[in-house]
């Protein structure tokens, strides 16, 4: 007789991808990046929700905003290098 596949089997899924994001919309003007495991859909539905409590847009405030439904959401910064 064939063994059955336990419950643990099924549990194991593929990891969630990471996808990054250039953040254009930032109020100061920055350059700015963010990684998070929110799909670009999920993205646009919590920017829309965001806008409406918020008068400005800055990318820190928008990213520590996301962290509440993607604890893995970071904020990349991007910087000259001169030398």
């Amino acid at each position: 007789m064939p063994a059955k596949k336990t419950n643990a089997a099924k549990a194991k899924s593929k990891p969630k991808k990471t996808y990054y994001y250039r953040i254009f919309f930032d109020d100061n003007e920055a350059k700015n990046y963010m990684k998070s495991k929110l799909t670009h859909k999920q993205v646009e539905k919590y920017l829309k929700a965001y806008e409406k409590t918020h008068q400005k847009f800055i990318n820190k405030e928008f990213v520590d905003y996301l962290k509440r439904y993607d604890r893995t959401a970071e904020l990349i910064e991007i910087s000259d290098i001169s030398y």
